[in-house]
């Protein structure tokens, strides 16, 4: 019904006549070929699978238009899947390919943990590895900053997509800085999410609506990869087990690289440079869930023969 009256409304308000985004449209029709293709797929198998399977899917799509627009997971979605993937492995076994809900339970919980682990690791690398972004400029600029948001010269960035954690941190060294009451010459700046330090004196950030900096570089904190894909990953691995995440996380990787290459060919770089991480990982997840019973199992006894090689139990 919603596509069909969203044609035949061609894509407008009925009252007022504004446009409605072909946005609604395409997600309603997503969502219908996900749970048709779950039914065709699963059904035949048990139909408990096909639903949980519709389930999934509809928290993936959720995921990846939130992901998209917001930068953010909800929480709803990721920690709420951790519980929900564990509780329906005993009821649908059949996620982890075994009949026996205790098994099925053991495999969701190593999900849980290998798979948020992977993810926080990488992380945390990523941080140490790529966790400060410098931006230079020509000569001295002006930068500002309010209580809300970072003004650079042709953008101007939220403070919540710079602050993930409290150790994380804005640093520059200023040819002034100019408060309401008072001016500093040639001292070096630095902000974190609880503190402000000019110089040698220490400041509380929310009692200083804004401040106006001359400088010509700034080093901004940046992440690899946010939190949320920590427990988005985690609640893939409870409803599929580790060596789905596993799989998730390397084919995401690779879908990734792909959008890349395909936005370079076309000189489109920002088609690959504006979508997070969590899409790719939500439609790789898909790819594992859709993918046949014999492929996943040769993907399962790759994963067995990898892990008992670094073990040393395979010699």
């Amino acid at each position: 019904m919603p596509l069909i009256t969203w044609m035949y409304l061609r894509g407008k308000c009925a009252n007022c006549q504004a446009p409605i985004s072909i946005r609604y449209f395409l997600v309603e029709l997503l969502t219908g070929l996900t749970f048709l293709g779950s039914w065709l797929h699963f059904e035949s198998r048990s139909p408990a699978l096909a639903l949980v399977a519709c389930l999934i899917l509809s928290a993936f799509i959720v995921a990846i238009f939130i992901d998209i627009e917001h930068l953010i997971i909800p929480d709803e979605i990721t920690i709420g899947g951790m519980v929900a993937g564990f509780l329906l492995s005993a009821v649908v076994p059949e996620l982890h390919n075994v009949t026996d809900r205790a098994e099925a339970l053991k495999l969701s919980g190593l999900g849980i943990v290998v798979g948020g682990g992977i993810v926080y690791l990488i992380l945390r690398g990523g941080k140490l590895a790529f966790g400060k972004e410098k931006i230079e400029f020509e000569s001295e600029t002006k930068v500002i900053f309010t209580e809300t948001t970072l003004k650079l010269p042709d953008k101007e960035v939220p403070y919540e997509e710079l602050f993930h954690r409290k150790t994380d941190y804005i640093h520059l060294f200023a040819k002034t800085v100019e408060l309401s009451d008072r001016c500093y010459f040639n001292t070096t700046l630095k902000l974190t999410p609880t503190e402000l330090h000019i110089g040698e004196e220490k400041f509380d950030p929310e009692q200083i609506p804004q401040m106006e900096v001359l400088t010509k570089e700034i080093i901004l904190p940046r992440e690899a990869m946010g939190f949320g894909d920590v427990k988005f990953m985690a609640a893939i691995g409870a409803f599929f087990g580790w060596q789905a995440a596993i799989f998730s996380l390397m084919w995401s990787a690779v879908l990734g690289t792909v959008l890349v290459l395909i936005s370079l060919i076309f000189r489109r770089r920002e088609w690959g440079s504006k979508i997070p991480y969590g899409p790719y990982i939500a439609v790789a997840a898909a790819i594992w869930l859709f993918l046949p019973q014999n492929l996943q199992s040769m993907w399962i006894d790759y994963l067995s023969i990898f892990t008992q090689i670094i073990t040393g139990k395979a010699f």
